[in-house]
Formats: structure tokens, sequence, C-alpha cells
């Protein structure tokens, strides 16, 4: 029926003309009722000029200033407009008046098919059906004009917010975007929030949803839950809802709870009369994969360049593993790029003895693998990341050309390249649009699973180290801590402890830091014996992880005149942990975004955040600590 009425209003647009269109109606109409088995022949004519007649009459002429000019009814003795050679009077004045087609119907396509100058008198002339000047707003926002699209659409909430019904969420919607286009996010906010104080039930849920993906984006779950339930409060048969859920779980990669609730809302809202293929579809893809899912919903929308490349990513794991070489080389601390400056210094940060000597390799594509390596670097313009930084602002702009993406899709073998893999995992940490958390996992997962596959591929039963200071092994090393950095992030512990725990062997000086999250996990699952082993393994260490996690370790296995002589040498090298983890309550300092000062408020605070409650639920150990300190 859209398709018809878009086709409708085109042929009056062409041709004003009532003979013309009814001509028209009399050809086409019949096509779309064909499907409607109880009219005959003569039935199917009789509607088809009744419902010309109704659209004509309906029709918003922009050649009128958007008014309507409805057909008087014909003489009795006139030939009847159905076509039939009758007398109007012999043949359709008995069915009755021409039916009231409802203009919103008609204005939708009319809006679609306007030009710029016929949109704008549209607009001025005040006939435009409120609501749909959210479908104006949309079109001034796509030729990036949201100062416009926002003048529109805010003077429709200047008043009682609770006179509107659920016709006016595309607006809202609207002028969120353009007001994130404007980076107005203060007025956002302050928008959304009128709205669910005053609104209307629906519109209120509706700005609760929004809220819940503001915080979401953020990262901030504990808002973005209680949005949500807000919103699912205001409407909880709204199909806007079912989407938040599944997105808010898929965020937080609860992806079994996900499928679980994609089949509870297919139910719920077919009961509700929500059948549109839109919500069912998704919800079913959800089902199966909630990340592929509403990476799919969101397609049409996103770059190409991100489709194509999550083509190719789609046929690494029907590739053989390949095998590498590992060549040996000197101590880590004489090899590779003398200018690459080491995370910390080598002096404070002794190696194993298990790590020295001989045992070190450099991992080493075959021949073959090596010279598309070296004709990759050729198209692929971004250089490696500087030191353990995961990408550069050089990475983004490798977006702005395809070259790259030609290459891989013409050769499907630089999926066997770790170096290769390491960009591309690089170039996607750089797309604007892999801060979606679906993006991220669809388009990552793939590159990682791949290259930690090729890494255990080529790994002996006992692994030798691979150490960072040879710039050969920062690809796959890198590729390593983005793993396992997702797996973190998902609060996957059994997978992230055991990458952790690889990086450790591979890397002994460990430059990516994971040892931190390692000693934390230990002792919070009171693995109490290991945590005292890897603090043994970085003796005067710089991070508070570490340093007062070898203090824990040592008090909770009863070893506690060493945890006294260990404690004081940790406040010998950071002196203000003691004091954030004593008090009930500190005031937060001031935090870099890049890292924090060794030995400051702010290194004190974050290990606080993170390890305050386990020593906490030591009995006796915060008195203990206060004792010794004071």
């Amino acid at each position: 029926m859209d398709e018809l009425l878009s086709e409708a209003v085109d042929t009056i647009l062409r041709d004003p003309d009532p003979e013309h269109f009814l001509r028209w109606g009399r050809t086409r109409i019949p096509d779309a009722l064909a499907g409607v088995e109880s009219l005959d022949g003569d039935d199917a004519r009789r509607l088809a000029a009744l419902l010309a007649q109704a659209i004509w009459n309906a029709m918003p002429r922009p050649d009128l200033g958007f008014r309507q000019s409805p057909m008087a009814e014909p003489d009795p003795t006139e030939p009847c407009r159905c076509g039939s050679g009758a007398a109007y009077g012999d043949c359709c004045q008995a069915a009755g008046e021409v039916p009231d087609v409802p203009a919103e119907i008609l204005w939708e396509p009319l809006l679609d098919q306007l030009g710029e100058s016929r949109l704008q008198a549209a607009v001025q002339s005040g006939a435009v059906p409120e609501p749909l000047l959210a479908k104006v707003a949309d079109r001034w926002l796509a030729l990036e004009r949201p100062g416009r699209a926002a003048s529109l659409l805010e003077p429709l909430f200047g008043g009682d917010l609770a006179d509107l019904d659920d016709a006016f969420e595309p607006a809202l919607d609207i002028l969120c975007d353009a007001y994130d286009a404007l980076d107005h996010w203060k007025k956002k906010q302050s928008f959304l929030l009128r709205v669910t104080d005053e609104a209307a039930p629906s519109l209120k849920s509706a700005a609760w949803q929004r809220l819940s993906v503001m915080f979401i984006d953020e990262g901030d779950f504990e808002y973005a839950t209680d949005a949500f339930a807000q919103a699912q409060r205001h409407g909880p048969d709204h199909p806007g809802t079912a989407l938040l859920e599944i997105t808010l779980l898929a965020a937080r990669h609860q992806d079994d709870h996900a499928r679980a609730r994609a089949q509870f809302w297919q139910h719920k809202l077919r009961r509700a009369g929500h059948d549109g293929a839109g919500i069912q579809d998704f919800l079913a893809r959800a089902r199966e994969d909630p990340q592929q899912a509403l990476m799919m919903s969101q397609a049409s929308a996103m770059d190409p360049a991100l489709l194509r490349l999550r083509d190719w990513l789609a046929g690494l794991a029907e590739r053989a593993l390949p095998r590498l070489r590992q060549e040996a080389i000197d101590d880590p601390l004489t090899c590779g790029d003398s200018r690459q400056l080491p995370l910390f210094d080598p002096e404070l940060l002794p190696l194993p003895p298990a790590a020295a000597g001989g045992q070190c390799r450099a991992l080493t594509s075959a021949r073959g693998l090596a010279e598309l390596e070296r004709r990759w670097h050729r198209v692929f313009s971004a250089p490696k990341p500087m030191s353990t930084m995961l990408a550069g602002q050089e990475h983004e702009q490798v977006w702005l050309r395809d070259d790259w993406l030609d290459f891989l899709e013409a050769n499907p073998g630089a999926a066997d390249s770790l170096d290769i893999l390491d960009d591309v995992a690089t170039a996607l940490y750089c797309h604007p649009e892999s801060s979606l958390p679906w993006v991220a996992r669809v388009m990552l997962d793939p590159v990682l699973e791949r290259a930690e596959a090729i890494l255990r591929h080529n790994l002996g039963p006992e692994p030798a180290a691979l150490p960072w200071t040879d710039p050969r092994n920062r690809p796959v090393l890198r590729l390593l801590f983005r793993r396992w950095r997702q797996h973190a992030d998902a609060a996957a512990h059994g997978p992230g402890v055991a990458l952790a725990e690889l990086l450790l062997t591979l890397n002994p000086r460990d430059n990516h830091g994971v040892r931190a999250e390692l000693m934390n996990h230990y002792l919070r699952v009171r693995e109490d014996e290991k945590a005292l082993a890897l603090a043994r393994r970085f003796p005067t260490d710089a991070l508070a992880d570490m340093a007062y996690g070898e203090v824990l370790a040592l008090y909770r296995l009863g070893h506690q005149e060493r945890a006294a002589v260990v404690l004081h040498e940790a406040v010998d090298r950071l002196p203000r942990v003691p004091r954030f983890l004593l008090r009930k309550r500190v005031r937060r300092p001031s935090l870099h975004q890049g890292g924090f000062t060794a030995g400051g408020d702010d290194q004190a605070w974050l290990y606080r955040q993170a390890m305050r409650d386990v020593w906490a639920a030591e009995p006796g150990l915060l008195a203990w600590m206060k004792k010794l300190t004071a």
C-alpha cells in the first residue's frame, strides 16, 4: 500500500489533472487489489474509482499552497468515473459517498518527493501535521543542517508535554540526534529529563531509552540499567524497550541472557500486537547471536568500508593455521630496536632466571608470507603504534582510503599473518563506530581469535619467551594483550587469567602491565600462594597492586613478620596507599586520562577503588596496617 500511495503522489505532482489521475487509478489500483479474492471485476473497478477519488481529495497540492482540491460529485447523467460506460446515476452513485482518506498518509510520501524549496514552503504553510515535522528534520539532519532541524522541532515540545502522544517519538529522537550533532549534550540531557518528568508514559519511555543509551555509550552500565528499568516501567510493551534490553545485555557481554530475553520479547510483543517484521526479525536474529543482530540492525547506516572488512573477516575461521618460524635471539635487553624506550626501568624489573639467554625467540613469518607482508605495508600507510599504545592518530586516517581493503579482498593469505592482523585490529580500534560494543565484538573477535589460534598452533608444550624488546614479537604480543582486554571487559575470568599467565610466560617483563590485574584476581579468589609467587617475580615493583598485594598475600598466609617487612618496603616506595586504604571515605583526587603518577594520590585512589573491599574483608588486616604505619 505504501508503494501505491507513493506512486499516486508522484502521479499528481507530475500531472495535477483529475481525469488523468482517474485513468491512472483505474489501471493501477485493481492490480494492488488483485489479492482480494472476494472482489469480482466490476467490484474491483468501482472500488478503484472510489479510492482514486479519495486519494485525490486528500492530497495536499503544492501548486495550491498545500490545500486540498476535492472532486465535485458528478451529475447522475454524466459518464461514471469508474470507466464502465454507464451513467453515474446508474452505476456508482448507489455505492455511497467517496470515503475519507487521512491526509497524514499522503503527507509522508509527499515529503519524500518534495524538493528543498517546496519542502520549506510546506513547513512555512503550517499544513504539515506536527508529528511529521520529524521527517523534515531528519532530512535536514542528513544534509548536515542540525541547527535547522533543532529549530524546527523544539517548538513541538515547548508546551504541555502531557498533550503529546507516541506519534511524537520520532520527533524526540531526531531532536536528540540534532543536539548530538551540535554537541549540545547539556541541552539534550535537560530536555530528556524534562520529558521523563512531564510527558505521557509513551514519551517518558522513549526519553528513558535515550538516557540509557547515553549511559551505555559512556560505559556506565549501572545508570544504564536504572534508566532501562524506568523505560520498561513506562513502556512495558514498547518495541524500543525490547531493543534496549538486548543492547544493554550485549554491551555487558551477557550474550546468553540476551538470547533468553530475545525469546521472551518475541512472545510478549506478539501478544501485545507488535508483529512488525522489523522488530520480530531482529529478535529472531538476537536469539542466535545478539552481537551480530545489533550490528545488522545498523548496517544501513554504517560505514561501507567497515562492512567490507566484516565480509573479509567472515572467512577467517575457514583457513588452515599457518606454521611460523621461531628464531633464537640473545638476551632481550640487548636485542631489538634500541630506539624503543622500555615501559619500566630494567633495573627495577630484573628478568626471572628462566627467561634469560637462549630460551628467547623471535616469531617470524615464512618466506612467502613475509613477501606478502612487505606488499601490505606499501598500501597500509599507518605505522605501528608507539610503545605499548594500541593505536595512534594516524590509524583513523586509513579509513579514508580503500586500497588496503582491496589488498585484503585480493589476498586471502593475509589472514595468516600476525603482522597484518595486528594492523587490522589497530585500524578497528580507531574507527569511530568501533566504540559500539557489538561492533567491537563482531569485528575484533574474529581477528583476535585467529591471532590466538595461530600463536597457540606454533607454541610448544614449554613455550620460549617472545620478549617485547624484539620488534618482531610486538604484533603477536599486542594482539594477545587486546584479546586479554576483551576477556577482562567481559568479566570472563577463566579465559582472561589463562591469557594473562600466557602473556607473562611469553613476555616476562610484562610491558603491558597485566600482572596487576592477575595479582588482584589471585587475591580475590584467595590463591595467595600464586599471588606471592607472582609478586616475587617483580621485586621493587612500582605498581601498587604488586607491592601491596604481596603484603596481603603474606598476611593471609600467616607470615605476619615478613608481611610487616614488605609493608615497610612498600610504604617507602608508595607512601600514600595506606591512607587511602584505611579511611572509609576519601576525596577523589584529580585523575589523568593517560595513566597515573607513580607514588601519587591518583595511584593510591585507583588501588583503593580496585581492592579496598578485599582488604576490608580480611579480619584485623586494616587495624594491623594502621598500627604499623601510624
